[in-house]
């Protein structure tokens, strides 16, 4: 009789299988099931990420208008920001700050460098790209945007994740818009309103998701709100273009995702690679 082992010699030949090889045979062991809420629930990061982009854009061209000055910019961002300040530490009453250590000192000379050293560098901000042409700009800056919404961390675990490649593209995309701006202040303000959006808010995002859900979803409700009125503003073809692609993330990707988990078919067996389970880290002293 055929036995499944290599140590003996056996009168069959070496890719010979009896009639219970199929009997092993296993069929979506591993596969997820989904809830339509919970993939609508995650799916709020990409739209808030499309989001802050969306108004990022919208405020520099305010600002490129002339119809947002850089004071008032500055003013609303400071004050959101103090709100956002108190809202991080009253979600979860100071938890995370104690576990980091850090206080609230530190995070004052941390701003205060901050914007001392970008007010400083804003006049070489403004003229660090006089000698690129503009949609050559424009063209940069729209690819690190895009580069920005791929490589985010959403929440995946994945090898394309990498947050710092993510803030730095942002970043540098803020710095090419904000050299068109007519005025060092512009490209100041700019520049900082860029760090606020695209770094400290999805901080705040995390927080009031993993802390308080439905607060979550009312913000990115209004949040695309606001972006989506803004939007409208510039042009209404944008706006209803962009509440589409809204729309088409947050219910009917995950529509399709559900409906595409039914036709999983992953089979698993005898065939499969072994896995060594036990702990052979005693062998490594």
């Amino acid at each position: 009789r055929w036995q499944k082992v290599l140590y003996e010699r056996q009168p069959f030949p070496d890719n010979y299988v009896d009639q219970r090889f199929l009997e092993e045979l296993r069929k979506n062991v591993h596969a997820r099931r989904y809830q339509y809420k919970a993939v609508v629930f995650q799916s709020g990061a990409v739209v808030q990420q499309l989001c802050s982009v969306c108004v990022f854009v919208v405020t520099w061209w305010y600002m490129d208008a002339g119809v947002l000055s850089p004071q008032g910019l500055f003013g609303a961002a400071l004050v959101s920001s103090l709100l956002g300040y108190v809202l991080f530490d009253a979600v979860d009453g100071g938890a995370g700050r104690r576990e980091s250590g850090r206080t609230r000192w530190a995070d004052l000379k941390s701003t205060l460098v901050f914007t001392a050293f970008t007010y400083g560098f804003s006049p070489v901000l403004k003229t660090l790209t006089e000698s690129i042409s503009t949609d050559t700009i424009y063209a940069m800056s729209a690819l690190m945007l895009l580069g920005h919404l791929i490589f985010f961390d959403y929440g995946a675990n994945a090898a394309i994740v990498s947050s710092t490649l993510s803030l730095n593209m942002a970043i540098f995309a803020s710095v090419c818009l904000a050299s068109r701006l007519p005025r060092s202040l512009h490209a100041f303000v700019m520049v900082t309103f860029a760090m606020q959006i695209f770094a400290l808010w999805p901080m705040l995002q995390k927080k009031l998701k993993a802390q308080t859900p439905r607060c979550y979803v009312g913000v990115t409700v209004l949040f695309a709100l606001v972006a989506l009125v803004g939007l409208a503003t510039v042009s209404s073809v944008g706006a209803v273009l962009f509440a589409s692609l809204l729309l088409a993330i947050s219910c009917l990707c995950p529509y399709c995702l559900i409906r595409l988990q039914l036709l999983k078919d992953n089979i698993h067996g005898p065939w499969d690679e072994a896995e060594i389970k036990e702990d052979l880290s005693r062998f490594l002293m």
